[in-house]
């Protein structure tokens, strides 16, 4: 079996990264972060944002709120402050049903494309 190298992982993603993730503007994370108090990155020297993997899980779910439930900001924030971590643990446990789904569907489409089918 070959050798696979494991992917690097970064640590920090900036504002431009974290918006691009999520197909939204930079100003629309900025603008989050303002209104909910779960959003706190870290800040460098210069005062650029560094978004450390829970920061983006919570915009995820944010977003999953806001975006696709078709919350307010108001409403969002009800929810996240009567701690309905449920809901976030139901977005991360999508979240890694969809990847999982993806690697199966590439072995099948690599083991397809091997037997000439």
């Amino acid at each position: 079996m070959p050798y696979k190298e494991r992917e690097i992982e970064k640590k920090y993603h900036s504002i431009g990264e974290v918006a691009l993730m999520f197909k939204v503007a930079p100003s629309l994370i900025r603008y989050w972060e303002g209104e909910f108090d779960i959003i706190r990155p870290k800040k460098d020297r210069k005062g650029n944002r560094r978004y450390t993997k829970i920061d983006i899980q919570k915009i995820k779910y944010i977003y999953h709120l806001v975006k696709e439930k078709g919350y307010t900001l108001q409403g969002a924030q009800e929810v996240i402050k009567a701690g309905k971590d449920q809901g976030f643990d139901k977005v991360q446990a999508v979240q890694r049903l969809q990847e999982i789904k993806d690697f199966l569907i590439n072995i099948r489409d690599q083991f397809n494309a091997k037997s000439g089918q």
